[in-house]
């Protein structure tokens, strides 16, 4: 991790579907070019997690044993998806885990299809959290990318119509966040607007 004036705070919690069934939405490409995507995805957001200097661990949560021995190459820790088909649940479980490792920091839950994301701006993010969830809306106004709240209060909201889930449970929106945290991929439209904003070298190397 990067050297900061002040100790990183946060620990980043990452699920990450099997590359194989993840991204079913790009379509109009081949099954092997969309897992690669999918996989790069996640390489490059996880990667851009590590060099945070906000952050001080970075936890993923996979059942892929390949993609996982991948990742923690980068620098992270991984357990395996302790509740299949439930996200929320399985960001529960990550954060359980986290605090048992790593009582001291904040858990934040982060989608791991933000390709374009950049360390500074999930560092400027962090920077405006306070003591209360809070959490930052998608691109299109709808879900949500990124959610953090202690330990104590940690009930992430993800799936359909997550904004609203999460502004009904009385998390603060974290307002101007930068486009790199906002943009997760979901449709080749939207892999085109993270081209246009900046992709890193795992995603850049695929299109």
């Amino acid at each position: 991790m990067p050297v900061s004036s002040q100790p990183p705070q946060y620990v980043v919690l990452v699920p990450v579907k099997p590359p194989a069934v993840g991204k079913s939405r790009l379509s109009g490409i081949a099954t092997a070019d969309r897992r690669a995507l999918a996989e790069a995805f996640a390489v490059d957001t996880v990667a851009a997690c590590v060099a945070a200097a906000s952050v001080a661990e970075v936890l993923v949560v996979t059942d892929d044993a390949r993609f996982s021995a991948r990742l923690t190459g980068l620098g992270t820790s991984a357990i395996p998806d302790g509740v299949a088909g439930d996200l929320n649940g399985t960001l529960r479980l990550a954060a359980a885990e986290a605090h048992r490792r790593w009582p001291d920091l904040r858990p934040v839950a982060l989608c791991a299809d933000l390709p374009a994301l950049r360390p500074a701006d999930l560092d400027e993010v962090l920077g405006r959290v306070g003591p209360h969830p809070a959490f930052v809306p998608d691109a299109a106004g709808v879900g949500t990318t990124l959610y953090v709240a202690g330990y104590d209060e940690f009930t992430p909201r993800f799936g359909p119509g997550s904004r609203a889930a999460h502004l009904d449970s009385g998390a603060r929106e974290l307002t101007g966040a930068a486009p790199s945290v906002r943009r997760d991929v979901d449709d080749l439209a939207d892999l085109d607007d993270a081209i246009s904003l900046g992709v890193g070298r795992a995603t850049r190397a695929l299109t």
